[in-house]
C-alpha cells in the first residue's frame, strides 16, 4: 500500500507546522557539516595509513643506503 499524494503533502505541511522552515533549513545544515566531518575523518584516517606505510618502508631502504655507503669506504 502506497500513500497517495495527498497524505504526503499532509505529512509535509505537519512537519513545516511543528519544526518551522528556519529549524528544518538549520538541520539540513548541521547534516551538511555531519557529512562534511565524516569525509574529512576519512580522508585523514587513509592519508595516515599511507604515511605510516611510507614511514615502514623508509627504514629498510636507509639501511640499504647505509650499507651501500660502509661498502664504499671499507673498499
Amino acid at each position: 500500500m502506497q500513500p497517495s499524494i495527498w497524505q504526503i503533502l499532509i505529512v509535509a505541511a505537519l512537519v513545516l507546522i511543528l519544526f518551522g522552515r528556519g529549524r528544518i533549513s538549520e538541520m539540513m545544515g548541521d547534516v551538511g557539516k555531519g557529512i562534511r566531518s565524516f569525509k574529512k575523518g576519512i580522508t585523514e584516517e587513509e592519508e595516515s595509513a599511507k604515511a605510516s606505510a611510507q614511514i615502514d618502508s623508509k627504514p629498510a631502504d636507509i639501511n640499504a643506503e647505509k650499507t651501500a655507503t660502509s661498502d664504499k669506504t671499507v673498499s
